[in-house]
Formats: structure tokens, sequence, C-alpha cells
């Protein structure tokens, strides 16, 4: 593992010293009463910390629950009642908000060496479905739900590792994604390993040039990023060609023709496309060694039973995906006896191509985050000037969608561009910072159905006839 630190300190790591500091983080954590099925709730940044907590859960059969760090405390209260974590391990950084969230369980802290001063714990046999990991999803109306994977999770990423990523022995591969997301518990370090591979961190805020920079100078063959990453760098930054390169990838999100044209122009290499979801993990990918087909994200994966029903994407078989989730943490099964819907629209051409064409549902999918207008709505209508708010997605050509947010205000209160930026800034402090609404708007009531619910769809179509007021930053 090569780790990159937010103050550039650069480091490497064997595989013997992975093994050791995660086997003695596992005694730690033994020593705070952690046994096999406990969770552990982790919010650390792509740091070896992060990875060393995650592999020492797998280790000793605790359930690992990575959280990224834009949650706020109140996303941190949410799963920390789900999940009734027996102990978390925080960067020093976000111990201020994690405590506003009143964990009620030791909370162990980043980068205290003493975390890896007990002596080493020895692995468990566990079977394939023990829990392993919890990942929580974003719903449509309600509060975002735990997943839950079972260890077969672990080897299971072979698939998508030899298929898609494309990995092989002696590679360094960077997947970008941040820890707490279900692409960063996959490729960030899984994947890379099972093919012996090495992987590569950095705990930084994604900046074009740096990453440029970055990729450059550790001479990474293997990149996975989100869509958006690679739009924001063909647009801002100069591309040149990357000798040590072999393979680009993205999931999360349609990529768009132009941005495939830019790097395929100046690097040589065509960004290959892939798709899963947090229940399921990887299902398609652009095969390896064949042309890239724009628009699409690929094929299904060799033995994964995808099919198209009446537009939508239908995994038949959840058999057949070796990553498929074992339950919810609210106690319901997967239903491994029965099609699993995605709640995507797609086309398939008459070659298998599969072509994202959108939600079944109102998640909005910006830059590569799915997020449930739910959550924002509920954010918005706790401020003392909202009456009601609807939340829907809008085009945009970097990010793929943005957050809009439609407004009613209480009796006393009037549109302006600082109730707007307010407003923004309340639902910035109240949940992760990705999900706020970069457009505002105002009206003075919402489309609604004869039954009371409002139509997202209308608001989706075109803006409502009594618009007031447009604010974006």
């Amino acid at each position: 593992m090569v780790s990159i630190s937010r103050q550039g300190e650069r480091r490497e790591w064997s595989f013997g010293e992975v093994a050791d500091q995660t086997a003695r983080l596992a005694g730690t954590m033994r020593r705070h009463g952690v046994g096999r099925g406990d969770v552990v709730l982790t919010l650390i940044g792509n740091r070896p910390e992060w990875v060393f907590a995650m592999v020492g859960c797998f280790r000793i059969g605790a359930v690992a629950l990575a959280c990224n760090e834009q949650l706020r405390a109140g996303d941190l209260r949410h799963r920390i009642d789900a999940a009734g974590p027996k102990l978390i391990v925080a960067d020093e950084h976000d111990l201020a908000e994690l405590a506003a969230a009143g964990p009620n369980c030791p909370v162990l802290s980043v980068p205290d060496r003493a975390l890896f001063a007990s002596e080493p714990a020895e692995a468990v046999e566990l079977s394939p479905s023990d829990p392993c990991l919890i990942t929580f999803t974003s719903g449509t109306t309600g509060e975002p739900k735990g997943v839950v994977h079972g260890q077969r999770y672990l080897p299971g990423q072979r698939l998508q590792a030899t298929s898609w990523l494309g990995a092989e022995e002696g590679d360094l591969v960077w997947c970008t994604a941040a820890s707490g997301w279900s692409k960063s518990a996959r490729n960030a370090f899984i994947a890379p390993w099972l093919q012996g591979a090495a992987a590569l961190l950095h705990d930084a805020r994604f900046d074009p040039a740096q990453r440029l920079e970055i990729l450059a100078s550790e001479r990474v063959n293997i990149l996975c990023m989100a869509p958006t990453e690679y739009r924001v760098i063909a647009k801002r930054t100069p591309l040149a060609p990357m000798p040590a390169m072999r393979s680009l990838v993205a999931a999360g999100e349609a990529l768009n023709p132009e941005i495939l044209r830019a790097f395929d122009e100046s690097t040589g290499l065509e960004i290959r496309d892939g798709y899963g979801q947090t229940e399921t993990g990887q299902l398609t990918g652009m095969p390896i060694g064949e042309p890239a087909r724009p628009g699409s994200m690929g094929r299904a994966l060799p033995g994964i039973d995808l099919q198209v029903r009446e537009g939508e994407l239908v995994l038949a078989d959840p058999g057949t995906d070796p990553t498929f989730f074992i339950g919810n943490l609210d106690g319901r099964p997967a239903p491994l006896g029965e099609p699993w819907h995605t709640g995507d629209r797609v086309r398939r051409d008459a070659d298998g191509y599969l072509y994202f064409e959108g939600r079944t549902d109102d998640v909005i999918i910006s830059a590569g985050y799915r997020i449930g207008p739910f959550e924002v709505e509920s954010a918005l209508v706790s401020h003392s000037s909202v009456a009601e708010a609807a939340v829907v997605g809008v085009p945009d050509d970097e990010r793929g969608s943005l957050v809009r947010a439609v407004v009613v205000l209480r009796e006393g209160y009037a549109p302006s561009d600082d109730l707007a930026r307010e407003l923004q800034e309340h639902v910035r402090a109240q949940t992760a910072p990705y999900k706020y609404p970069r457009i505002v708007e105002f009206a003075s009531e919402l489309p609604k159905t004869a039954s009371g619910k409002v139509q997202r769809a209308l608001l989706r179509a075109e803006p409502p006839a009594p618009l007031r007021w447009n604010h974006e930053r």
C-alpha cells in the first residue's frame, strides 16, 4: 500500500506491515470487548488506519461500518441508533462532530499509536453468510437504510476485479472514492489485493491538477474515479499522455461521450464504465480489451443474470451475484429467492450493452452521490422560515445532476438571496455537505395530488407556475 497524507507525507507499506498493524488493531478491538458479529463504526479518511480498522474487523468477525467524513451529527446519530456499534474508531479531526452525535460506546482516536500496542489477535473461521460490512444507502421517502453484506462479499470482488477493474500482480491501483462509500469498500484495497496489486490512498480533497501530478509521480497503472472527477479534470486541466497507465474505469453515473473522447485523444486510453448498487456490488462493466461504447455501462459481468424488464434493469437471479447483500439492519433478509429490481431504467442494444436512462424513483445522482430527497427536505423544513419543501434533481453538464429545492415560506418571510444562502448553509450544517441544494427556488405552493402527495415529477418536468426566485452557488 502507498499512502499520501493531507500534509503530503508519503509512505510505502508492505503486506507484512499491513498484516501486523491490522492484527494489533484487532487485538485492541478485542480488549474493548468487540467480538464476532459486533459492529465497529469507522470515521476516518482515506488513510492507512481506515484500512487497518476495516481489515481488523474482517479478521475477528466484527462487522465494519465505514462512515464518510462529510456526515454531520444527525447523519451519524442515525447510523449509531440503527447499527448499535460496540466501538468507534475516528480521526481526531472528526471527534467534535462525532461528539455532537452522542455516541454511547467507547471512541478510539486516530492517530493514537496505542491503537497498535496490543498483542495481535488471531483470525477466526467465518462462513460466507456471516455479516461482514454495513453500508448505508439513500432512500426516497425515509432515512438512509443500512445494508448488510456477508463475508462472501470479500472474495466475491474477484469477479469485477478480473472482468472490469483489470488489476494485475505488481500494479498500483488508485480508487479515489472516499471511505464510507460502497465503491471504496470494494476497490480502494480489497479488489487490488485479491489480484496481488498495491493500493494507493490519498487523504485530501479533490484537486484536478494535484490528481494528475500524483498519477504521473506515482506511475499509477489502474485508475478508478467517479465520472464527475473525469469531467472536471477534462474541462479544467490540460490532459497529457500517461505512460504507466493501463486502465481507466468509472462508475456511479453515466459518462458523457465528449469526456470519453477527450481522454482517448489525450492519453490514448478509453474510460470503461461500469454499474453497481450498494445492495448488489458491481453488476456490469465495459469488458477489458473491447472498444468502449460511449454512454454505455457495459455488459453484465460473467455469470450474472441481468435482464431488462419493461425498461428496468432487474437482477433476475440474485444467487448469480457473488456480492449480493444478506439483509438489512432492520432485520429484513435479502430477497434471494426473487428478482431484485434496481429501480434504474436502461436500454440494451443488440450486443447486450446497457445504457442508463434514469431512475424509476426520486433518488438524485449528483457527482456520483446518491441523494434521497427526503433527507434534504427534512433539513429544509427544520429551518424556521420554511413551511414546505420539495427536492428534485436537474441536469448539469459537470455533475450529472444538481439538487434543486423548491421552498414554500412561512408567513412573515420573503424570498431573497440572503435567505436562499442561509437555507443552503442550514442544510450543509444539518446533513452531509454534498446533499445541499445548489439551486433554491421559492414558490407560493407545491404541486400535489388529490391525496396531498407532492408531485416531484411535475417539478422535474418544468418549474412551477408561482416560481419567484432562483439562487445557485
